[in-house]
């Protein structure tokens, strides 16, 4: 049986689940930093990783790995071509948090539609009368475009409907492969459209070798829109945001990811009055932690077991 490298804390389900399998052995460090499991890694058959990076210098020393499991579905710091030159299996724990992901975007626009921040603010600062200046605002009829229509967009979209939002949806990735799903919203017919049509934008897309709402793409906004991002820092420029922001394109911005991670201090994002910010935790729930445990651990099992679902895996030469 494998000995199995755990780096960063994991819910206490994953740990039990460990230690009710016979013959599994284990380290485990809990420091969310590839400093802290990097001098363990070389007597690791399997790597349990959170959200800190594997570079291709930490891979080197890796004799014996053979699998990498995300505790996610995210691996954009993990070398992947690393990887792929070792023959050493990536796998990502499924769909884990798309739910806790929309209800998190949800969340957002909501707050920024209410000005839920200036809100609370006004009760604790003794200003009562802000009340009357008719900031709260209501999404019910409002025009929503997601970008991107995974997992956590398709649920944001069910979660909107409910509210009555008007909702279309922006996927590249599914209209090239001619798969929108049927019976899905509407398919906009460019993302320049989507972005002149839209009251509010949700971003839920994975990263790219450049942002998708850079200071071009924002250009094409109507004034006063609303935009929340739970994917990933660098999909919206944030100097092109924040300049948004100020000439009154954006009304308000609602951002739980960021570029780097925490964000630095000096970021103009930090100190508008028109951002709500939350520390990447769109899928930090505590149900979703307990599932993201279970699954990364149970992934690395079922790889050892030779039934690892091939659809987890994301360098596609080990999908037989």
């Amino acid at each position: 049986m494998p000995h199995i490298l755990i780096a960063g804390r994991l819910h206490p389900a994953g740990i039990a689940l460990l230690d009710r399998t016979p013959g599994v052995t284990y380290d485990y460090v809990e420091d969310v930093s590839e400093a802290s499991y990097a001098p363990l890694i070389a007597r690791a058959d399997a790597l349990v990783l959170r959200t800190q990076p594997l570079s291709a210098r930490t891979v080197e020393k890796a004799d014996r790995l053979r699998i990498v499991s995300r505790h996610g579905v995210g691996y954009d710091a993990v070398d992947i071509h690393a990887l792929d030159a070792r023959g050493i299996c990536l796998c990502i724990a499924g769909d884990v948090n798309s739910v806790s992901v929309a209800e998190h975007a949800m969340t957002l626009i909501l707050a920024c539609t209410k000005h839920l921040l200036a809100a609370d603010h006004a009760v604790r600062d003794g200003q009562w009368a802000w009340r009357n200046r008719l900031m709260a605002g209501e999404v019910g009829g409002r025009r929503l475009l997601i970008l991107g229509y995974g997992r956590a967009g398709r649920h944001l979209a069910t979660m909107a409907a409910g509210f009555g939002m008007e909702i279309r949806a922006y996927d590249p990735f599914l209209s090239r492969r001619g798969a929108w799903p049927a019976g899905a919203v509407r398919e906009v017919s460019g993302l320049e459209a989507g972005l002149e049509w839209a009251d509010i934008i949700s971003v839920n897309v994975p990263p790219a070798d450049r942002p998708l709402l850079g200071e071009a793409e924002l250009r094409h906004l109507r004034p006063g829109t609303i935009i929340v991002n739970t994917a990933r820092g660098g999909v919206v420029d944030e100097p092109a945001l924040a300049r948004a922001l100020a000439d009154g394109r954006v009304a308000m911005a609602g951002l739980d990811v960021f570029d780097p991670e925490p964000p630095a201090t000096d970021s103009p994002l930090l100190v508008s009055d028109r951002v709500i910010l939350t520390p990447h935790i769109a899928g930090l729930t505590m149900q979703a932690a307990e599932r993201m445990a279970v699954y990364s651990i149970r992934n690395v099992l079922d790889f050892f077991a030779g039934t690892l679902d091939p659809a987890l895996i994301v360098n596609r030469e080990f999908v037989k």
